[in-house]
């Protein structure tokens, strides 16, 4: 109303009048399609109603998309319509000028504020929230939603004292809690509530999917809600499958906006795509201390295993580098300046507090974790070469983060898993202009790590694909067809890997020449798997021909010369020439010590070696003490929980059982077995070797059934890691048939070893070391069980000893002893006595007259020298 004289006129608005309660202020957000009942809403309840109307704040936080604002809305709309609110406010809180407004307009209803001085509105309203005494209370909820800025709500909080707050925010930072405020973090679905989501959404129109596609779908995308919202929106819209959508969204060269909806198709009145969900949240954590550093940082974790990444990957050299070189520009013209490591931590704390990443520093092997989808969007927003980049950038910052030896197994896996990650995202990348060495030393660390299978199947991947993309002559193709041949010899296949190794030796000759270190490199390969398939006097020969040209071309003191003696000198050892062996491991160390020094690896591992082939040739007292020393020096250069250093307690305990003490033997393998599990995991080879030698040596010192039980155990164990035909696993077979012989079921022995026999021969050869091993033990225990035909077999099984061994190696020696003992027991004590006299002259002649197997052959002929004259004496 308008009331004026001639020179003014007064205007009069009409009164205001206060809303009646219960009163609601604001547009609750409708409810979304298919809307799920999840545990989260039951956690949300429970924490804001616990303690009736002074319930203190709540702040939802979490990553955009997971339904912080429906979780909100369904908590309001619930309390609302059961009566318990007097006064809700619902007010969208992306700007501090958006707080302000909603608050202005409570005023505005509640109170009958000016509508024309909104902040005077709005405090009236907070000060109203306050109770005040002789006032009728009122049970109040204000709801501030999507708060952008915490700085936005300085002095606009609700009091504390009264009534419920409920705040919906992606940050994380202090000033959002204490002052009676509380975090709840909101999650993604459960894979169950993914699932009824997506068949839900879908059957409402109509559309009914197979389950295990409808659970696959969920799990691509990671069970976040929004991105199943516009997924099924798109199905629906486009009429695709969700078979067919999971290959769209498996293809790498898609960017994620054109696997959803148009803007204009979202559902459930959302505004943005998934995609573009983020980009806000970006830029703010990129305004953040330290400035311009959050995208770049989040840039290089998108490239890595969203389940985890180490610490160290994001902040060491490389990662700094990339940092400082795409740092977001600040300033126009200002330059570059270095990225340290506190900014890079900076940098995971500003993404964390966006809740773009969780970052936990007290988890360092996985310290940042990163929704797939987040990282999806972060990488499509790269341009080509920048993604290429970035690629090679996360692979030599897990090159870097790799240490040599692999004592952490929980780091190595998780190194393993971002490999893979990246090669998944990147993979071309790797390979430009050549094969990346992440690409190797993953194979390696899968290796080191006892997984030789899974070793030998990603070199095969490898050789594969620098093949096909650089070429089969190129070097990096050369390495991964050596790196193949390797593996695949250790997961059981040395006669495969030994054919592999000469044609690649082929090749190396032709492509780099002879005296090239990477062809001299493929001969000692060549050679050790001829050794490791059987041929140990064959590979003798090749590295006694391959030390030749190292000295040539490498020099006396080189390190791969030296390497080629220490190899010559094993083998000739395994050939039968202990003695011969323990005598150029000698020499061998005199040269390491000058070259290398005392404490270098080579040196320690030639003194390691000098002490084996000592017990070897019959000294195992000398060989345990020697061992001893040297543990010392492990302990002191290596740490306890060297492989190296395991090792040696392992050669210690079996030369003081050599040397007597069985039972001493049996408590050192207890004791190495319990720090193999701790160091190197339970399934991991030298952990099951480990429980071989216990079950060995506490059937040695007496307890032959307790033996056999151990091996029983173990070979379900090598048998379920390395396979039936794992050399291994065969040699488990050998032992536990053994053992049950020797603990009185000799019957029961030579059956098991007559079906080793035929798996020995298919998987070895026939004339592998192992294969004639075999026969000897069914000869030896048919023989026992009563079968004189069995014992007989010695005869035959010599003959191919001499053939493939020699007559002078202590296998062949062994069964001429066997020989002649049956030829004793079978009533033919003369012969018998005619051939351990044989025996002893060979004996004394090829292992010396203190060797023990000399001093056996003496006391067997010497009883059977009795025997045949009549005597009593006892056999040994």
């Amino acid at each position: 109303m308008a009331v004026g004289h001639a020179d003014q006129v007064h205007h009069h608005a009409a009164p205001r009048t206060r809303a009646a309660w219960p009163h609601q202020v604001g547009v609750i957000p409708h409810r979304a399609l298919s809307f799920q009942h999840r545990a989260a809403a039951e956690q949300l309840r429970a924490a804001v109603d616990s303690g009736g109307t002074a319930v203190l704040g709540q702040v939802l936080t979490g990553t955009g998309g997971v339904g912080k604002t429906q979780l909100a809305a369904d908590y309001a709309r619930t309390a609302w319509e059961a009566g318990g609110v007097d006064v809700l406010v619902w007010i969208s809180a992306g700007t501090r000028q958006a707080i302000v407004a909603g608050y202005a307009q409570a005023g505005v209803e509640v109170l009958a504020a000016d509508p024309g001085d909104p902040e005077q509105a709005a405090k009236m309203v907070l000060a109203w929230l306050e109770p005040k005494s002789g006032r009728e209370p009122c049970r109040w909820l204000v709801v501030l939603d999507d708060v952008a800025d915490p700085a936005d709500l300085r002095g606009l909080w609700p009091p504390a004292s009264h009534g419920r707050t409920l705040v919906t925010t992606r940050r994380r930072d202090a000033a959002l809690t204490g002052q009676g405020r509380r975090r709840v973090d909101v999650g993604l679905f459960t894979p169950e509530e993914a699932t009824a989501y997506l068949t839900a959404a879908l059957a409402a129109h109509g559309r009914h999917e197979w389950a295990d596609q409808i659970n696959a779908l969920a799990a691509d995308l990671g069970y976040l809600p929004l991105a199943l919202a516009q997924a099924a929106a798109y199905l629906i819209d486009t009429a695709r499958t969700c078979a067919d959508y999971r290959a769209l969204l498996a293809d790498r060269a898609r960017t994620l906006d054109v696997l959803l909806p148009e803007p204009g198709a979202l559902p459930d009145d959302q505004t943005a795509t998934v995609a573009a969900t983020w980009s806000l949240s970006i830029e703010r954590a990129d305004q953040l201390r330290p400035p311009g550093l959050a995208r770049p940082m989040l840039q290089l974790a998108a490239m890595l295993d969203p389940n985890g990444i180490p610490g160290p990957v994001l902040t060491g050299e490389p990662a700094l580098a990339y940092l400082a070189a795409h740092r977001t520009p600040g300033d126009s013209g200002r330059e570059p300046v270095p990225a340290t490591a506190d900014d890079a931590a900076g940098a995971l704390q500003a993404l964390h507090r966006l809740s773009l990443i969780d970052h936990t520093p007290d988890t360092p092997h996985q310290a940042v974790r990163v929704h797939a989808l987040i990282q999806r969007a972060t990488r499509d927003a790269l341009t080509p070469g920048r993604h290429d980049q970035l690629a090679r950038t996360a692979a030599d910052t897990l090159t870097a983060t790799w240490p040599a030896i692999e004592r952490d197994t929980d780091l190595a896996q998780t190194l393993r898993a971002n490999t893979d990650a990246l090669t998944r995202t990147a993979e071309d990348a790797l390979y430009q202009p050549h094969a990346h060495p992440v690409l190797y030393r993953t194979g390696r660390s899968l290796g080191e790590s006892g997984q030789a299978t899974a070793a030998r199947n990603h070199s095969h991947h490898l050789t594969a694909q620098t093949h096909r993309r650089l070429g089969p002559d190129h070097p990096d193709t050369l390495t991964a067809r050596s790196q193949l041949a390797r593996w695949r010899g250790i997961a059981g296949d040395a006669a495969g890997a030994a054919t592999a190794t000469a044609a690649l030796l082929t090749d190396r000759l032709r492509v780099q020449g002879p005296d090239h270190p990477d062809t001299l490199a493929t001969r000692h390969e060549l050679a050790y798997w001829r050794g490791i398939a059987g041929d140990a006097a064959g590979a003798a020969t090749a590295f006694a021909a391959l030390l030749t040209d190292h000295v040539r071309v490498l020099g006396p003191d080189h390190p791969h010369t030296l390497t080629a003696r220490h190899e010559l000198a094993r083998w000739r050892g395994t050939a039968g020439d202990a003695a011969g062996a323990a005598t150029a491991f000698a020499a061998l160390l005199t040269d390491r010590l000058r070259v290398q020094g005392p404490d270098h690896p080579h040196t320690l591992t030639a003194r390691h070696n000098l002490a084996s082939w000592q017990g070897i040739a019959g000294d195992a007292a000398g060989a345990a003490t020697a061992t001893a020393a040297l543990l010392t020096d492990r302990l002191r250069v290596q740490g306890p929980d060297h492989p190296d250093t395991l090792t040696t307690r392992s050669q210690l305990a079996r030369w003081r059982g050599t040397a007597g003490d069985a039972a001493g033997a049996a408590t050192a393998f207890a004791a190495l077995l319990t720090d193999h599990v701790r160091v190197l995991g339970p399934d991991h080879p030298d952990t099951l070797t480990a429980r071989s030698q216990l079950a060995r040596w506490r059937g040695i010192a007496g307890d032959a059934a307790g033996a056999a039980t151990a091996f029983a155990a173990l070979l379900t164990d090598r048998e379920r890691v390395l396979g039936p035909d794992h050399p291994h696993t065969l040699t488990a077979r050998h032992e536990l048939a053994r053992w049950r012989g020797i603990a009185g079921d000799a019957a029961g022995a030579a059956t098991a070893f007559a079906d080793l026999l035929t798996d020995h021969v298919r998987v070895l050869g026939p004339d592998h070391p192992d294969t004639l091993a075999t026969r000897h033990e069914l000869a030896y225990w048919r023989g026992t069980a009563g079968d004189a035909a069995g014992a007989a077999a010695f005869a035959a099984l010599l003959t191919d000893r001499e053939r493939v061994l020699g007559p002078d190696h202590p296998h062949t020696l062994a069964t001429r002893h066997t020989l002649a003992y049956w030829r004793g027991t079978a009533g033919d004590a003369a012969g018998a006595a005619t051939a351990f006299a044989d025996l002893l002259t060979d004996r004394l002649r090829v292992l010396g007259p203190d060797h023990p197997r000399t001093l056996a052959t003496r006391h067997n002929l010497a009883y059977w020298r009795d025997r045949a004259e009549g005597g009593g004496a006892s056999v040994g």
